[in-house]
């Protein structure tokens, strides 16, 4: 005889919930949380399946990533070019590339293969920051082909490389009167283009295949494949535009049964090139569901810290390069903030240098004076730079942060020699600041920047590791429950889905993450290294497979 309550059985549960962190069992009926404890306890509800297949596994809450791009599924369509290997959504491990010879010679390889010159070769992870101050030029591109275009998107995607081919078709000369065009000795186009401005004079010549590809229905269900392998049940994709057809898309993908993933789209205002951005956000929410929620906004005002387009406090980039480019001039940002915050909804806003961070919280000052609202929860996005004076005023607007902690690990030699300096690289992403300061907060791997997985995220928040092994900021480090908390309730409250996610207690999503061992037991410089056997959404088992 069926029955319509399933109780799960772990070696622990950790629950995240402080009424009741700890326990046994959980019952799940119709997709929620029906009761959590003991054997007796869970048994008061009546009759029940009794699952063993967690009997000697660890549950705990399913994890969610806060920042994170549905182009993480996408991007694998184009050639992998980045510093330190990465995984593909079928589990194969790309190797890291240390030279740009090394990047030079995959995107040869990857070029014979394709047939058709018109076919443009696309290829992403890049970054120069990692190769002693050596940039990619046009020469270096024109050596893969002269005859068909050729695009490098970096790491940061706020950069990219393109070949000679493709600077001709696109008009771009040294005439060409757009920021963000970097020029050599003699005037000419270095063939680098930096932040949206510059990169739009490609994308309007062949489309942006990149962002069509994660937002493609294939490229959603990578993603969904990627992001349940690292336990996470919730995820962002934190620049979406919200066009019909994109909607339509994420509605019958997320559900299907089979899709293993909770989604949050946030719209992109910088798409909004008709001023119906608002009009696009309110028609989007009428098909939110249990899988699917709209009404997030995101808004991106700087650039990127190893890319020099961030926007920087005195005394700027350490190694002397210019201050980076304001995307929304901050002038304007107060207005813009605002046409969203009087609606009702919550907005994610991108900065990363600490000049930016400061024009963010005076912005969000300025909305809340001329309209206050309770519990707003407007998030800050990497806001890798913020000072203890900064997190106090988040904190006295209400104002949210979501760190970009995996940076310590994949750029934090670059910061301490090259980009800030020692002083700042050692309070970047400051967690136990925020933490004392009493700012929610949570962490993220804006993926595919870095790839998507909360347990490295937790554990370079906990140990602020380098690659190279450096400790940058001991006193930034944080209890490995409070880290876990970030990736679990701590996110689930930035995207206002605290009450239906992000702990595992009566009334919330049966949505938990299934590891083969305990994070609070293993030792804290281990933890990227618990295995993760799979998630449960809803009550679905999802089990992870093997990864090669």
């Amino acid at each position: 005889m069926s029955h319509p309550t399933t109780v799960f059985v772990a070696r622990r549960i950790i629950t995240m919930n402080p009424m009741q962190p700890t326990a046994t069992h959980v019952a799940v009926r119709d997709g929620k949380v029906l009761a959590v404890g003991d054997a007796a306890s869970v048994a008061a509800w009546g009759p029940a399946h009794l699952n063993k297949t967690f009997a000697d596994k660890i549950l705990m809450p399913g994890m969610i990533e806060g920042h994170s791009h549905l182009l993480e599924g996408g991007m694998w369509k184009f050639v992998y070019v980045g510093y330190h290997s990465h995984r593909d959504p079928n589990g194969r491990v790309w190797p890291g590339l240390e030279t740009i010879e090394e990047v030079v010679t995959r995107l040869r390889e990857a070029e014979t293969e394709l047939g058709d010159k018109a076919q443009p070769l696309l290829a992403w992870g890049f970054d120069p920051i990692y190769f002693g101050g050596e940039r990619m030029a046009v020469g270096h591109l024109d050596r893969v082909s002269t005859e068909r275009p050729v695009i490098v998107l970096h790491a940061s995607g706020h950069l990219m490389n393109v070949n000679s081919t493709l600077l001709q078709r696109a008009g771009i000369n040294s005439g060409t009167p757009v920021e963000g065009i970097p020029k050599d000795s003699h005037g000419n186009p270095t063939g680098e283009l930096q932040e949206f401005a510059a990169q739009f004079l490609v994308f309007k010549l062949i489309g942006n295949p990149y962002y069509s590809a994660g937002q493609s229905e294939e490229g959603m269900w990578s993603f969904g494949r990627l992001a349940q392998q690292a336990g996470v049940t919730t995820a962002t994709d934190l620049v979406n535009s919200l066009q019909d057809e994109v909607v339509d898309s994420l509605v019958r993908v997320t559900a299907d049964p089979e899709y293993p993933l909770r989604l949050v789209p946030a719209y992109a205002p910088t798409r909004d090139l008709e001023g119906i951005g608002l009009a696009r956000v309110t028609r989007a929410r009428a098909h939110n569901t249990d899988k699917l929620h709209f009404g997030l906004v995101k808004l991106i005002i700087d650039g990127s810290i190893q890319g020099f387009t961030a926007r920087m406090r005195w005394p700027g980039y350490h190694n002397g390069a210019p201050n980076g480019l304001w995307l929304v001039p901050p002038q304007q940002l107060a207005e813009l903030l605002a046409t969203y915050h009087n609606a009702g909804l919550t907005v994610h806003i991108h900065t990363n240098g600490d000049e930016a961070t400061d024009v963010a919280i005076d912005a969000v000052e300025v909305v809340l004076r001329d309209q206050p609202r309770w519990d707003h929860r407007h998030t800050l996005q990497h806001c890798q730079l913020a000072d203890a004076s900064q997190f106090k005023r988040m904190a006295a607007l209400g104002i949210c942060v979501n760190l970009f902690s995996n940076h310590l690990y994949y750029w934090g030699e670059a910061h301490y020699a090259a980009t800030v300096g020692p002083d700042r690289a050692n309070r970047m992403n400051a967690a136990n600041t925020a933490r004392q300061c009493g700012v929610v907060y949570s962490m993220h791997a804006d993926a595919p920047v870095t790839p998507i997985g909360p347990l490295f995220t937790a554990w370079c928040a906990v140990n602020r590791y380098t690659d190279k092994g450096r400790v940058m900021g001991e006193s930034e480090r944080i209890p490995v429950y409070d880290a876990l908390r970030a990736m679990t309730l701590g996110a689930a409250h930035t995207l206002k889905l605290d009450h239906v996610a992000g702990s595992i207690e009566v009334g919330k999503y049966a949505d938990f993450a299934v590891l083969e061992q305990d994070p609070l037991e293993v030792a804290p410089d281990a933890l990227r290294d618990v295995v993760i056997w799979g998630t449960v959404l809803g009550g679905r088992i999802f089990p992870a497979g093997k990864q090669t």
